[in-house]
């Protein structure tokens, strides 16, 4: 009865046949199957289907149209479609060819409320369609950001790392040529402790640029060898270290490269080279302490690549550090790194 009421003429069945049936493929094809709506609709109103039955036929098909975004002009064809037949019945007596019932509002009987009414329903499909797509191209949009933000981090890291790599070892390698240049029986010895940090170096940097083709950490995590190169070039290093196995490895990497930073800011800034090292696991963080037991030679307190790199690796994990002369005359670098729960 949405349709006509009962004992209508076949034609009429056929018509809403050919209404309704290519709804079911206007997800396959939405402009094959809005235009075999609309056609069916234009005829069907100058026939006597009813005016609601076709608008919203039409609006469903147009739907996945403005969706798709595959045809321009689908809303201008779908409107159309269904007011310039409802013009022709409101201008032409005869038409519709099967009389409406009594009482049934149409394009021959209130053209105005009938023809808003039309105009309501296509608009509120094309609203809705429009809305959802450009919410999809939103979300879309925003993965791809995402994806050039995760790039863009992960090369920061890789940075940072080679920073935190080469500056630390070459201070060594220039630490070490200057006492070959300066001692005559040490040369060896100095010749020798050159050698063995540049093949750490460069196996750093091995390790760090796998990092580009495998999706695991690197395990670069190595503190006794850290601190015993650190010795080497004449650095005297008091530790006191908890156990590592409740801190994750993206933490320890983190951890792992602000005490090498903090070991050669010692190194080349501190009257005194000897320093305490603190790495305590706690009240679901780690907390690295790092301590001259003298104030820096020359000034230290500006932000160099070094500090800026040990806070951003802080920052990382949602953690903070900070460094400075204390009241004592030490200069000290405290870091904290949160645990995940």
């Amino acid at each position: 009865m949405l349709l006509r009421p009962p004992g209508s003429p076949a034609a009429i069945w056929l018509l809403a046949a050919a209404l309704g049936l290519p709804l079911a493929l206007r997800r396959r094809w939405p402009a094959g199957a809005l235009t075999a709506v609309v056609t069916a609709g234009a005829v069907g109103l100058i026939v006597g289907l009813r005016t609601d039955a076709v608008a919203y036929a039409v609006a469903y098909a147009l739907y996945p149209v403005v969706l798709s975004g595959r045809f321009p002009l689908g809303a201008v064809w779908a409107t159309a479609g269904v007011l310039v037949p409802g013009m022709v019945d409101a201008a032409v007596t005869g038409v519709p060819l099967v009389p409406d019932d009594p009482g049934t509002e149409s394009f021959s009987t209130a053209p105005v409320a009938v023809l808003g009414y039309c105009v309501l329903v296509l608009r509120s499909a094309w609203c809705l369609a429009t809305v959802v797509r450009n919410r999809r191209d939103h979300a879309a949009e925003l993965a791809t950001l995402r994806t050039e933000q995760a790039v863009v981090e992960e090369r920061l890291r890789i940075a940072r790392d080679l920073h935190d790599v080469v500056g630390h070892n070459l201070s060594l390698i220039a630490m070490k040529a200057a006492v070959a240049n300066q001692l005559g029986t040490g040369r060896a010895t100095a010749l020798t402790t050159i050698e063995q940090v540049s093949r750490a170096a460069l196996e750093d940097v091995r390790t760090v640029l796998s990092g580009l083709r495998d999706t695991d950490p690197p395990d670069v995590i190595n503190l006794d060898h850290l601190i015993d190169r650190a010795r080497s070039a004449g650095l005297t290093v008091a530790v006191d270290r908890s156990r590592w196995s409740p801190v994750p490895a993206g933490v320890r990497v983190s951890a792992y490269r602000i005490l090498q930073e903090a070991l050669t800011n010692a190194r080349r800034h501190a009257a005194t080279p000897r320093c305490e090292v603190s790495l305590a696991v706690g009240d679901g963080s780690l907390r690295i302490t790092v301590v001259n037991n003298a104030a820096p030679s020359t000034a230290v307190t500006h932000r160099g690549h070094g500090l800026l790199g040990m806070r951003e690796r802080a920052a990382l994990h949602g953690g903070t550090l900070s460094y400075g002369v204390e009241p004592d005359g030490r200069f000290a670098v405290r870091a904290i790194l949160p645990l995940p729960a």
